[in-house]
């Protein structure tokens, strides 16, 4: 029989909707096919995969493969699954997944040529658009540094559309640290600020992207701590055409990793 709400490992499964629970035990939830197929592509990652009877056999590619990594399969109701989801319109499966952030060091010794730094951002939705786009930039490890949210956040998962399993997440506590760390590794550290005194496109046009880079971002109310910014090797403004006020945070983000991906692709 299906399991439902009431089925001891489903119980269990729902608690990760909580962070101290996410902490306590390294492990999380993703939802949707999409997300299970990202996370079963990353050996090790999926400890458990639930679906609905009518998923699984839609999907059913993907449940075989999660058996043949031996990764328990388990039918379930459709409460029980709206009991693991947090959307309104649930795809039928859920996984529970093992923790993937590694150490600032570890991630810095595979040699990132790009890097996007999270510092204090709060918003789930914002700090997994911009984990998608570093991705889609070809960054090679997002930082979540200082009291930054949680990468396993439910929100920012769905937001992170299975990017969260290809790039190294790195979550650090000292903001200052991790920019020291940076430098050493030999990467320029840029500043994302409405007020920075260098603008984005004379940088382009004067080739001074075509290095490896960490650009740091800050939260869309508060953008980056004073003390961050005046570190970074230049404080940088995306120009502003029109008649916009500004750019949101994960349009922004684009704007900057973008930029950068262009100029090291013209210089391998």
């Amino acid at each position: 029989m299906p399991f439902t709400p009431r089925t001891p490992r489903v119980v269990a499964a729902r608690r990760l909707h909580r962070r101290r629970d996410r902490d306590a035990t390294g492990r999380f939830l993703a939802e949707g096919p999409q997300a299970v197929r990202e996370a079963l592509a990353r050996p090790g990652t999926v400890a458990e995969l639930f679906g609905t009877p009518a998923a699984l056999d839609r999907h059913a590619d993907l449940a075989a493969r999660a058996a043949a990594d031996d990764v328990p399969v388990s039918d379930v109701t459709d409460d029980a699954l709206a009991a693991l989801t947090e959307t309104v319109a649930p795809q039928g499966l859920v996984a529970v997944c093992r923790h993937l952030d590694v150490p600032l060091s570890e991630a810095l010794a595979a040699g990132p040529r790009l890097v996007a730094v999270l510092a204090e951002i709060r918003d789930p939705g914002n700090a997994g658009t911009v984990l998608r786009t570093a991705d889609a930039a070809g960054a090679g490890a997002v930082i979540f540094a200082g009291d930054a949210v949680d990468p396993y956040n439910g929100k920012c998962v769905r937001a992170s559309a299975g990017s969260l399993f290809h790039v190294d997440v790195v979550r650090a506590g000292d903001p200052l640290a991790v920019v020291a760390a940076l430098r050493a590794a030999g990467l320029a550290v840029l500043a994302t600020t409405g007020y920075g005194d260098r603008d984005l496109d004379d940088l382009a046009d004067a080739d001074a992207l075509a290095t490896p880079t960490a650009w740091l971002f800050g939260s869309e109310a508060h953008g980056l701590p004073d003390g961050l910014t005046a570190v970074a090797d230049a404080r940088v403004r995306v120009p502003l055409h029109g008649r916009a006020e500004s750019l949101n945070l994960a349009a922004a983000a684009a704007v900057c990793l973008y930029a950068s991906a262009r100029a090291l692709r013209r210089r391998p």
